[in-house]
This record gives structure tokens, C-alpha cells and sequence, in this order.
């Protein structure tokens, strides 16, 4: 798999039926190793090693409900009170990050109504943070460490 612009974690890799496979820490499983699901989890492992997430409050790859269609998010990251608080969109490195992927974060949001939202591609990396009230975004420099977000 390609280096992405994140630290080297240390994965479990395994091949079943002739497939690359990555063990995935918070569905507790063997995943397929996509060029998009190696930079989930080499975000996962960021938010939770260096931005001090806690894994139990992330959850990945869940379905959610809009306008009627079957949709499934990236990565999700709860408070304490179990509240969505940042959403995540990954796509593969070799794909452009381009206001077609902010469409679709945007989307999930409606639904969910986060304050943060992050695209990455595993080499570029986008936050913005969202005031619902004043139905008003703007664009950090960063992503915020877990103790920040609230």
C-alpha cells in the first residue's frame, strides 16, 4: 500500500482467498484491503494514538438514512454523551479530494449535524468546523485533538 502523509502503525495484514486483508480494531474483524480502507484505518490510528480519540467512541462504516436511501459513512466520532460530533469521508490517495467529496460529507451531514468534518485522501487532510446556528462553516488548519471538540 502506498505511504500516506499519517505516521507507520503497525497493522495486522493477512491474505484469505487469494485477497489482501487488514485487520479493523473497531468492527473487530478482517476487512478487505482497498486503497480507501487503508487510509480508514490509517486515520482511525491517528485520531486515536495522536489526537487521543477514544476508539470506543468512534464508530466506522455504519449506515445512516437520507431522503429515503441506504448511505454508509466512513468514520464517525461520538462525545461522551454519545453525540455525533465529527464526521470523516475517506477516499483512496489516488483520488482528488475536489467539492464533489465536501458535497457528499455535507450530505451525511444533514442527517448527523456534527460540528467537524474532515475529507482525506490519506495524503491531503481537510477540517471544517460547522456552526448549525449560524448555518456557517469554516476551515481549520488542523484537526482538532479529541479534548478540543466540545
Amino acid at each position: 500500500m502506498k505511504k500516506l502523509n499519517l505516521p507507520e502503525y503497525p497493522f495486522k495484514l493477512r491474505e484469505h482467498q487469494g485477497k489482501q486483508q487488514i485487520f479493523d480494531p473497531m468492527r473487530k474483524k478482517y476487512v478487505a484491503l482497498t486503497s480507501e480502507e487503508w487510509v480508514r484505518q490509517n486515520f482511525v490510528a491517528w485520531l486515536v494514538n495522536e489526537k487521543k480519540y477514544p476508539a470506543g467512541l468512534i464508530a466506522i462504516e455504519k449506515e445512516l438514512v437520507l431522503n429515503d436511501m441506504k448511505k454508509r459513512f466512513d468514520i464517525v466520532v461520538f462525545n461522551s454523551q454519545f453525540v455525533p460530533s465529527l464526521l470523516v469521508e475517506c477516499k483512496a490517495p489516488e483520488v482528488k479530494i475536489t467539492q464533489k467529496s465536501f458535497d457528499q460529507v455535507a450530505r451525511y451531514n444533514m442527517t448527523l449535524k456534527v460540528k467537524y468534518l474532515v475529507v482525506t485522501n490519506g495524503m491531503m487532510h481537510y477540517c471544517c468546523y460547522i456552526d448549525q446556528q449560524k448555518g456557517e462553516f469554516s476551515f481549520l488548519d488542523h484537526v482538532p485533538d479529541f479534548d478540543k471538540l466540545f
